[in-house]
């Protein structure tokens, strides 16, 4: 395995050691590449689930489907690999059940949210699912600090993510429908994606593209938080809301980042509600450094709101990284306290029912002195004049 992989394999082995678990199934693809640098395509939702096997002692093993074996070998310098054939013996239960055999005796741990209910009806069935340890705590301990080459690659990450809002703003004007600010936005993305991976390694199998279905909302659409693009055509004086969490992901890494602009012009009132959300962010993050707890991250931004009369907030921000959704989470009762390599992403967000919605968004990485944005783009210009 290259370095970064058998670094964070021999460091997991170690917490296993210590946690007392003597094998790790893992099943998610965030994972999985986590520790193997291997991603599948039509994975589990195809019927053909990849599996990771983590013992103490020995090198990791990866169950796949042989349709994408080429693939898994040139991605990973992990050895042990187990093929298994659509409508040979059991397919993908052959070579599980010889681990599961090989370790009865053992404890075995997985990560029970993280089981495919392909899998997970298959540990029901042949009366496993009890047998197993609950291993989340010390994956998600290890994952919480990222490391200086995850950090890296967080900060070109947030480069793919300031390129798509480039992209975004070149098309936003009066007339043009929503679909086609996305369609902007992953071209952009895809762009700057390739040429960063190009200048690192032209062999590299890593896509630079851009994928999966924004979330993008305009005029009155933006009171409705994750709506995909329509065919909505912006309008003078419109808002125009771009998440976006669920598609700017570069090298696995998955980051959080909103922003929000205005077509031609701002009306007072949407002037007003846009600078609350843009203030409770920023007072949370002012408020990120070592030694304070995810949930006083949260309450910065929360006086915020309170102070305008605001109601109830939602979640301020998560931890992110490999998944889209990591923890800690800055919530209330969250009481993790933040260390230098925790990132999180970071929100402020007002919403008047059917009527408007004001959100901004970046990804935040906690330093020794404070904290440095990662997605670091003018939130103080929202006005977009064609």
């Amino acid at each position: 395995m290259s370095e970064i992989f058998k670094k964070r394999t021999s460091e997991f082995q170690e917490r296993m050691s210590e946690a007392g678990i003597d094998v790790m199934l893992l099943m998610d693809p965030d994972s999985i590449y986590y520790f193997t640098g291997y991603w599948g395509d039509l994975g589990v939702e195809f019927g053909r689930p990849s599996i990771v096997s983590i013992s103490r002692n020995e090198e990791p093993t990866i169950i796949t489907s042989s349709i994408e074996g080429e693939m898994c070998k040139k991605m990973t310098r992990i050895t042990k690999i187990e093929l298994y054939h659509d409508s040979v013996g059991k397919e993908w239960i052959d070579p599980l059940d010889k681990i599961l055999e090989k370790y009865k005796n053992h404890k075995i741990a997985i990560i029970p949210n993280k089981v495919p209910s392909l899998v997970l009806n298959y540990f029901i069935k042949i009366n496993w699912i009890n047998k197993f340890l609950n291993g989340e705590n010390i994956l998600t301990l290890q994952r919480m600090i990222k490391s200086p080459e995850e950090i890296i690659d967080l900060r070109q990450a947030g480069q793919v993510a300031t390129a798509m809002t480039d992209a975004a703003k070149k098309v936003i004007k009066e007339g043009v429908s929503e679909y086609e600010i996305a369609i902007a936005i992953q071209a952009g993305g895809t762009r700057k994606a390739g040429e960063i991976i190009k200048s690192e390694d032209v062999n590299s199998l890593m896509s630079p593209v851009i994928h999966n279905l924004q979330s993008i909302q305009s005029g009155p659409h933006t009171s409705m938080g994750h709506l995909h693009p329509t065919v909505r055509q912006l309008k003078k004086g419109d808002p125009v809301y771009l998440c976006f969490c669920a598609i700017c992901h570069f090298k696995q890494l998955k980051i959080g980042y909103d922003r929000q602009y205005f077509v031609e012009e701002i009306s007072d009132e949407h002037a007003r509600i846009y600078e609350i959300a843009v203030e409770a962010q920023q007072a949370s993050i002012k408020e990120m450094k070592p030694g304070v707890t995810a949930e006083q991250v949260n309450a910065a931004s929360d006086e915020v709101y309170k102070s305008h009369d605001m109601g109830f907030c939602y979640r301020t921000g998560r931890a992110v990284g490999y998944s889209s959704l990591e923890k800690p989470e800055l919530k209330k009762g969250d009481k993790t306290i933040l260390s230098a390599g925790m990132v999180f992403a970071v929100d402020g967000g007002v919403t008047i029912p059917d009527k408007f919605g004001a959100r901004i968004g970046d990804t935040i990485l906690v330093t020794e002195n404070g904290s440095e944005c990662i997605t670091e783009y003018p939130r103080n210009e929202p006005v977009i004049k064609g």
